[in-house]
């Protein structure tokens, strides 16, 4: 793992094939998960976390990403202090659209 709670989306494929899960979370807008999203991921748009908080583990580790990590390391940050152990995809869906899945749409 990188530093600054990030995950790069090599570190993230080799973890999401090897198991066990992780959940993954997309804090983009819905126009934005509507053009691709991570296999299993949850959308929950960052303005909204506050009123979702209680419905995300403190068990399990939680993968948050957006479209170039700028979202994500915020509501990362913010996750953390909320007890919830959160790591940022580093470059969001475009690096993993770039690095592991180029059948996902850039935009």
């Amino acid at each position: 793992m990188t530093p600054n709670a990030e995950i790069t989306p090599a570190e993230l494929k080799a973890r999401l094939d090897a198991g066990p899960p992780i959940d993954v979370l997309d804090v983009r807008e819905e126009w934005e998960h509507a053009l691709g999203a991570l296999p299993g991921a949850r959308l929950i748009p960052m303005d909204e976390l506050p009123r979702h908080l209680d419905e995300l583990s403190r068990e399990r580790e939680l993968v948050v990403y957006c479209h170039h990590g700028i979202r994500s390391a915020a509501a990362v940050e913010w996750l953390r202090r909320q007890a919830i152990p959160a790591l940022s995809l580093l470059g969001g869906i475009d690096a993993w659209a770039a690095e592991i899945d180029p059948g996902l749409p850039r935009y």
